[in-house]
């Protein structure tokens, strides 16, 4: 019996040998698994010691950086970041050793010293709240880095191509509402940028009644895909400025939906040239069906939806029912709650928001949901009362070479459409890497022909020179060049006129990397300035010819008084030479000072002639010779007004003067100059009836009477000639 219970005590010892044994196999059998499993994860796997020395690395990292686990293992992890990024992550790594568990996104070099991108996300060892090591996951995100500089080089020269272009360009949905205008369209029409966005023409006032029917025939044309133009209009600026423009409509794609983009060109210049040109009826975009997105409406008061589409309750997992006893506010994450909590105040304290914006909502499953939003604010008496938004699912975004081709689409579309020539060099050598179809019709030839080429290649050598010398120009000062007038040789269109300018587009080290140049016929214009010119200088030939003849007409009658108006006209130009008066009104003032007597022909010449003071009936008709000379000259055609300036020449400041009393600034300027050149004239010079005064006499008078008889500046102006200039009165 003794030995039978010693062979149990033994059969059971063995059999919990056994058991441990078979533990310890199935342990390792599991560690085995998972070894397996992270030495072959894609990622790179790593651990850390408390001091942030590498314990462990998987081989992925070979596949990332080019080095073997163990040329890692036991090397600091901040040291493995770029030089430039080590203080960054040095701070994450303190954060990770009080427990704090955030992601961190950092360059690195890999064996050959190229730059990668790693995104890390680690989870702290703690012990009784002590730092122990940690565990972690390296990413390579290097590809998705460099697809986000690719957009962003993609979008700088749209940027650039917008906001130079010297036409007006602006973007808006099928509604009308404005979605993008640039810095022309922003000076053409006074509204900046932020005051466009989210509104349309009849919010803005920008559309004068009588430009509607045109309007909507626009509108109309674009609602069946057709692009329109060029079309004159008038449209009202912020100042309440009429604005004639010509526009060019064109229905394009963006990001899925139709939109419209436009070209404005301020035609102010053109209409004031040739006068041909009649007032433009505006345009006026109608509400059109929204593209496919998620559209609501919301009751500010009520606080809730009033309507939502399918497509919001595909995004958010709702039903409509569930959708219409909430609102936005409560869909969203906490974050986005105070965004839209911030810009409704901002709303109905009366500030203006700017449209689009990004929200993150939660959807009925949990999961987050990145949204675009474009809302139009709707307004009772003045107060915000709701909105309606359209909001486009951004969380799967096209792969980027999609988002780059969709950027280069609708760059393509701008540029094709844009009435001017664009082009784009090469800042290296020079050479034409694109060229849009306005280009084409101006050059005479076609891209395939520009593209690779130089100036040198379609133009004589000097000016190939002077085009390059001020390319090279642009590309050294990296800044804007404004071209007014460039002379060009075409091959069907023979010598044109250019206004061009031209942009260094840069790189992201800040070097010019390509040259843009935008550049608008104006021959046309050109001949027209150049004939209004010639109508205007053939005018004042005729008018100079008939104030000749006027001239010699008094010269006959009375010597005095043609000697006096002679010289009282050179004072008065004198004067407005010396106030900086333009050529043209000098030119007017000395033309009237010639004949301002005119009106003395109808006064007998005894009177004129008198050697003795005049009686009060003999006065009051020489007081008449203003009226008689401006109802002599009023029917003469003149650039300048002759009339008004022999009518007023005897007007005086304090309403003292005759024959109207006119005061200040009632008497014209060029009346003002030739009152205080005809007393000084008159009083310095022998008449029959008394000697002359002298000049010092004559200058007492008038600043003895300036601001009371005599303007302050003209008379200030006649003093400063005489004795600080030394000007000298003929024949006196």
């Amino acid at each position: 019996m003794k030995d039978d219970n010693k062979t149990k005590k033994q059969l059971v010892h063995e059999l919990t040998e056994l058991r441990s044994q078979n533990a310890e196999l199935k342990k390792s059998e599991s560690s085995e698994k998972y070894r397996s499993l992270v030495e072959n994860i894609r990622d790179v796997i790593y651990e850390l010691d408390s001091q942030g020395l590498v314990l462990y690395i998987s081989p992925a990292i070979r596949d990332m950086l080019g080095y073997d686990s163990a040329e890692i293992i036991g090397k600091n992890f901040i040291d493995l970041a770029y030089k430039d990024d080590q203080s960054n992550l040095a701070e994450w790594f303190s954060e990770l050793r009080k427990g704090i568990e955030s992601p961190s996104e950092y360059r690195i070099s890999n064996k050959s010293n190229e730059l990668r991108w790693a995104r890390t996300k680690t989870r702290p060892i703690m012990e009784d709240g002590l730092f122990k090591g940690a565990h972690g996951i390296l990413i390579d995100v290097t590809p998705q880095k460099r697809v986000e500089e690719k957009l962003r080089e993609s979008e700088e020269l749209l940027r650039n191509y917008l906001e130079n272009t010297p036409d007006g360009i602006y973007i808006s949905d099928l509604e009308g509402n404005f979605i993008y205008g640039n810095r022309k369209c922003e000076e053409i029409i006074g509204y900046r940028q932020e005051e466009l966005i989210g509104k349309n023409f009849l919010e803005l006032n920008l559309l004068p009644e009588n430009s509607l029917n045109k309007a909507i025939k626009l509108l109309q044309a674009n609602m069946e895909g057709k692009s329109t133009g060029p079309d004159e209009i008038d449209l009202i600026s912020k100042e309440g400025r009429l604005i004639p423009v010509e526009i060019n409509t064109n229905v394009i794609q963006r990001m899925g939906q139709s939109v419209v983009l436009a070209s404005v060109r301020d035609i102010t210049e053109r209409k004031q040239a040739d006068e041909m040109l009649r007032e433009s009826e505006e345009k006026y975009r109608e509400l059109v069906k929204y593209a496919p997105a998620g559209i609501y409406e919301i009751d500010y008061e009520t606080g809730r939806f009033t309507s939502v589409n399918d497509v919001m309750c595909e995004y958010s997992g709702y039903t409509k029912d569930e959708l219409l006893n909430t609102n936005l506010y409560n869909l969203m994450t906490g974050e986005s709650q105070k965004l839209i909590a911030e810009r409704l105040g901002k709303l109905f304290a009366g500030e203006k928001m700017t449209q689009p914006v990004e929200y993150c909502i939660r959807t009925k499953g949990g999961e987050k949901l990145w949204t675009l939003l474009n809302a139009r604010y709707i307004y009772k008496e003045g107060k915000l009362k709701g909105a309606t938004g359209i909001i486009y699912n951004i969380s799967e975004r096209k792969r980027a070479e999609e988002e780059i081709q969709r950027i280069n689409t609708f760059l393509d579309s701008i540029v094709e459409n844009i009435p001017n020539m664009l082009f784009l060099k090469d800042a290296k050598d020079l050479r034409f890497v694109r060229f849009n179809r306005a280009g084409e019709d101006l050059l005479g030839y076609s891209r395939d022909d520009l593209l690779g080429k130089s100036d040198y290649d379609f133009f004589p050598k000097d000016q190939a020179d002077l085009f390059t010398e001020k390319d090279r120009y642009v590309l050294a000062g990296k800044e804007v060049v404004d071209i007014p007038e460039e002379p060009l040789q075409t091959r069907n269109k023979g010598k044109r006129t250019l206004h061009t300018k031209k942009v260094p587009i840069l790189d992201a080290n800040g070097e010019p990397e390509y040259l843009l140049g935008i550049s608008e016929d104006i021959t046309e214009r050109k001949l027209a300035e150049d004939e209004l010119r010639l109508t205007l200088e053939s005018l004042r030939k005729a008018v100079g010819t008939t104030i000749q003849v006027m001239v010699s007409a008094v010269e006959k009658r009375d010597p005095y008084t043609a000697g006096h108006q002679v010289r009282s006209a050179n004072i008065a130009r004198a004067i407005a030479t010396e106030m900086g008066l333009p050529r043209d009104q000098i030119e007017g003032i000395r033309m009237a000072g010639s004949i301002h007597d005119i009106g003395k022909l109808s006064i007998p010449a005894e009177i004129l002639s008198k050697p003795a003071k005049l009686s009060i009936l003999e006065f009051s008709l020489v007081k008449e010779h203003p009226r008689t000379g401006f109802e002599m000259l009023q029917d003469v055609e003149s650039p300048w007004p002759l009339a008004q300036i022999v009518y007023q020449h005897h007007e005086r400041i304090d309403g003292s003067g005759y024959p109207r009393n006119l005061k200040g600034d009632e008497i014209i300027l060029e009346a003002r100059i030739l009152a205080v050149a005809d007393v000084v004239e008159a009083m310095a010079s022998h008449r029959p009836y008394r000697p002359g005064l002298g000049i010092e006499a004559v200058l007492n008078e008038i600043e003895k009477n300036r601001g009371i008889f005599y303007d302050n500046t003209v008379a200030d102006t006649c003093l400063k000639l005489f004795r600080e200039k030394g000007f000298q009165l003929e024949g006196t």
